[in-house]
């Protein structure tokens, strides 16, 4: 949500610039089905990737699938929602409820995975800290103020002093100008709390969408100025459909973030996952720490929610909506929180992964610092010893990541080799959506390996068998989870790196000039990825029948039943 609201905050800030409220609106792109993503352009019209003639593909091939366990690193998930419940990952090694470690893994009833952002007395963070002022803190009485040539330092305190010389950038900025946008951006979130109520009121319920708002007529001022503060907001995240109430909430989320980061630059932020979690942070062998929540609350567990029904929502129920894998069960392992993931969480995730069985794991998170980088290199190494495939989400930020750091990264910060079993997604869309690439998508030549289905994704959210949009490359990276699951399935000898390279090989490569993210400039797709296109299932899976497979070395494969 955060580079939505950095969008709204320019949107304010030009409209209510020259006192005049109209200018800000945007016009209002036409819709797509709910499920464009899973469509073929040449059969539906919409540039999606093809799903249903994959499947006849396979219906074709007669070939028959195998459960495919699919981790996902998230903040959550329901694990009552209807589409959901059926294709969850059940440890078959540990009974549910009776407070022992069953399967002697070290972490006692893991049902649906693992929870490392808990305590044991059944405490969990929901909200964090942002890293930046994390790493500044922790190492202002090293490197502040000191005359460093790095020449002269060792390559770890090199790597440090960069690092928390970035963090200095990123927090301090321009103190005048991060005041004054403060300023503006707590009197824009509070006019559209005022507005909102009186919107609320003319229409008579507390929950409304941005339809509802577009088709409300009044005479009374006081509302059609309201209307006019609020509408440009809907029209900018482009999805009509959202409701205020979500809206408002992650407007005050965005806020109440960049007031702690403006409250960074002076006073160390609050160690809320330490006073929670507690274990021995520093210490990356103390892992046997968390709980099993994995869904926590609604709002904790939205985002992985939505994730986890990309992937693999059930295809067979008749109800809500179809993920893309129909032989998955989907474990939760819980390490991102409302802020920055903590590397140790994120490194002790990937190693339950693949110790329990995945082989494909979804990581739709990311952060600009990452001090203990090792720690997550050293994870990575180990999945990927394990035959275990990375999806990566590339970030949200419109930023060249061949040249802006999002993190994790497949690049070892020690010898600087990339990682081979790892896949790194940018968003897409459709011309209806404003494009085939999201403007808010990160983009990178040599860094981003293909594009994805990004913008208005239809899929599960908590808690009421709900469903709506979001977007980000958060919904992007699942669904070539879901399509790296489906090959798997049914070409289980393929290694992580051949499914990697029909993925990349397979892509659906447009002739039409696309828009750079950050600059505006047309150009060919292959000037924002690796691939130079959008990922497209048919022809995965087509490329993958014909290959012999590679893997020698397997995950350790549990039943999932």
């Amino acid at each position: 949500m955060s580079n939505f609201f950095k969008r709204i905050f320019w949107l304010l800030v030009l409209s209510w610039g020259s006192f005049t409220f109209s200018q800000a609106q945007t016009s209002v792109k036409a819709d797509v089905p709910k499920g464009w993503h899973l469509m073929d352009e040449a059969t539906n019209g919409y540039a999606g990737i093809s799903l249903d003639k994959a499947y006849d593909f396979l219906k074709s091939k007669k070939l028959k699938s195998k459960t495919v366990i699919v981790a996902v690193i998230d903040s959550g998930v329901d694990t009552t929602h209807e589409d959901l419940k059926s294709v969850l990952w059940h440890n078959p090694g540990e009974i549910p409820g009776n407070g022992i470690d069953d399967d002697h893994n070290g972490y006692v009833d893991d049902v649906y995975g693992w929870n490392f952002l808990g305590g044991n007395d059944g405490k969990n963070v929901e909200q964090d800290s942002y890293e930046g002022a994390r790493v500044y803190h922790e190492f202002k009485d090293k490197w502040a103020g000191k005359n460093v040539d790095t020449t002269q330092l060792s390559k770890d305190d090199k790597i440090e002093y960069i690092m928390w010389k970035k963090a200095e950038q990123s927090l301090m900025g321009d103190n005048n100008s991060n005041g004054l946008e403060l300023i503006f951006l707590k009197n824009a979130y509070k006019a559209a709390q005022k507005s909102d109520s009186i919107i609320s009121k003319a229409l008579g319920k507390t929950k409304y969408t941005g339809r509802d708002l577009d088709s409300l007529r009044s005479n009374d001022p006081e509302v059609k100025r309201a209307k006019m503060i609020l509408l440009p907001l809907f029209q900018g995240n482009d999805d009509m459909d959202t409701d205020n109430q979500s809206f408002m909430d992650g407007f005050e989320d965005y806020v109440n973030g960049e007031v702690k980061k403006s409250e960074a630059v002076e006073t160390a932020p609050e160690n809320y996952r330490g006073e929670i979690v507690k274990d021995n942070y520093s210490d990356i062998t103390d892992k046997y720490y968390g709980n099993n929540n994995v869904m926590v609350s609604a709002k904790s567990a939205l985002h992985g929610t939505h994730v986890c029904g990309i992937i693999g929502a059930d295809r067979t129920n008749g109800i809500g909506i179809k993920g893309i894998a129909d032989n998955v069960k989907i474990m939760m392992i819980r390490a991102v929180p409302d802020g920055d993931e903590h590397d140790k969480d994120i490194a002790e995730a990937i190693r339950y992964a693949v110790d329990n069985g995945a082989q494909v794991i979804n990581m739709s998170f990311g952060k600009s610092f990452s001090p203990e980088k090792k720690w997550v290199d050293e994870a990575v190494k180990y999945a990927e010893s394990k035959g275990v495939l990375l999806v990566h989400a590339a970030g949200n930020d419109a930023k060249d990541v061949d040249t802006t750091w999002n993190f994790p990264t497949p690049v070892f910060q020690q010898d600087g080799k990339t990682a081979d079993n790892w896949i790194t997604v940018g968003a897409s869309g459709d011309p209806l959506t404003g494009g085939l690439v999201a403007e808010f998508s990160n983009y990178g030549k040599k860094d981003v390996d293909v594009f994805a289905p990004g913008k208005k994704i239809y899929s599960t959210v908590p808690t009421g068998n709900n469903y709506q949009n979001l977007q980000g490359t958060s919904m992007a990276s699942p669904v070539v989870t879901g399509l790296a699951a489906l090959i798997l399935e049914y070409f289980p000898t393929l290694s992580a790196q051949q499914v990697k390279m029909v993925i990349e090989k397979s892509t659906t490569k447009p002739t039409e000039l696309v828009k750079n993210p950050e600059t505006g400039e047309e150009v060919p797709l292959s000037d924002l990825s690796v691939s130079g296109g959008i990922v497209n299932a048919y022809e995965a899976l087509k490329l993958a029948s014909t290959l012999k497979g590679e893997r020698t070395i397997q995950p350790l494969n549990k039943k999932a039943f």
